[in-house]
């Protein structure tokens, strides 16, 4: 993803065609000094963040102002576009900073060697990351409309991290405002949460997802959008991985036959995510429900649920150890067995097949 598509450009359009309700709303009902977006980065939480910010930095915005958005053509907006403004911080992981092109000033791009090789990037907010925000916020704003802070998603704070930002939450300098996006807040400090004006911001409606996508070049949207759960940003970026609605239909028999499939060459994060869907649909199909994730594919007969719950607890342990130094290769190929032997269930030697469907 780039910058320029997080936010409104000089055509004055939104970056995302569903984010016009939610963000007409926050700009009609927002007072608070800080905001709380709750909804699915997938779903396009960052793009809805930053536009707000924009709106709200944009010189062409007045009282008696028109504008229903960012107008994309003043100073204030094509500083936002530049990733210029002095009176904007936005605080992501470094993992999402690298993928989405909103740096900070010591960050290197995607692909530098001068840091890749020697640490995977961070899927967390890190206090360092916050120490450079909070000598930020003291400055005095730059072009007198005030101060805006990013912060997505907020879950990605450490326990250092937001302890460290809490004073800034409940007391900002005067002049600044925080838009802060997640996708739980019960996953936040109480005490964040509290200080906060929440925004329940819905999923976008699943006409507008299929033609979203179908404009983007997705064949079969709605298979990818159930693989990820509804969310087009998600289901997009499937797509570009090589992902299609064939490969991801074909995953169960792969696993069952200890083939990675669309696994190969994933993170274990990416794949960790991907085989909790498998399983969970798994789980339901063993106990004849419909699946979720995988309506139309096929798992072998002969699922065995307790096999499959010991390995829905094993993935859940990974995925609480996601910032481990894997060797991703090896940790991918492990997960890929512990997947055949739950899929082989009771049966190993099973060869029939049953949808995954009601």
């Amino acid at each position: 993803m780039v910058v320029g598509s997080t936010v409104v450009g000089e055509d004055g359009r939104l970056p995302l065609p569903w984010l016009e309700p939610p963000l007409q709303q926050a700009l009609a009902a927002g007072r608070s000094h800080a905001m709380l977006l709750r909804c699915s980065p997938g779903g396009g939480a960052l793009a809805l963040a930053l536009t707000l910010a924009q709106s709200l930095l944009c010189d062409a915005a007045t009282p008696e102002s028109t504008h229903r958005w960012a107008c994309g053509r003043c100073a204030g907006c094509k500083l936002v576009l530049a990733q210029a403004h002095p009176d904007l911080f936005v605080l992501l992981p470094e993992q999402e900073r690298r993928s989405s092109g909103w740096l900070l000033r010591d960050d290197k791009a995607e692909g530098d060697d001068a840091r890749e090789g020697k640490r995977k990037a961070s899927r967390q907010i890190r206090i360092d990351d916050v120490r450079g925000l909070l000598d930020w916020v003291t400055k005095t704003s730059a072009r007198g409309r005030g101060k805006l802070v990013v912060l997505h998603p907020a879950e990605a704070l450490n326990a250092h991290a937001a302890s460290a930002l809490l004073k800034t939450v409940e007391e900002p300098p005067a002049g600044t405002r925080m838009v802060l996006t997640c996708s739980d807040a019960q996953h936040l400090l109480p005490t964040v949460r509290s200080r906060c004006q929440i925004f329940e911001v819905p999923a976008p409606q699943p006409a507008d997802a299929h033609r979203w996508l179908a404009e983007q070049g997705v064949p079969q949207p709605g298979a990818l959008l159930a693989a990820c759960d509804g969310q087009p940003l998600d289901a997009l970026a499937w797509h570009q991985r090589g992902v299609d609605a064939a490969r991801w239909a074909a995953l169960p028999a792969e696993l069952s036959a200890g083939r990675a499939g669309m696994l190969s060459g994933s993170t274990v994060a990416d794949a960790v995510e991907v085989l909790l869907k498998v399983c969970h649909d798994a789980m339901a199909v063993a106990v004849g429900g419909p699946a979720r994730y995988l309506p139309g594919a096929r798992f072998a007969c002969g699922l065995a649920l307790p096999a499959l719950s010991r390995w829905h607890a094993e993935l859940l342990e990974v995925a609480r150890a996601a910032e481990h130094p894997w060797h991703e290769a090896l940790a991918v190929e492990a997960l890929v067995a512990g997947a055949r032997r739950a899929l082989r269930g009771a049966d190993p030697a099973a060869h029939r097949a049953h949808p995954a469907g009601p």
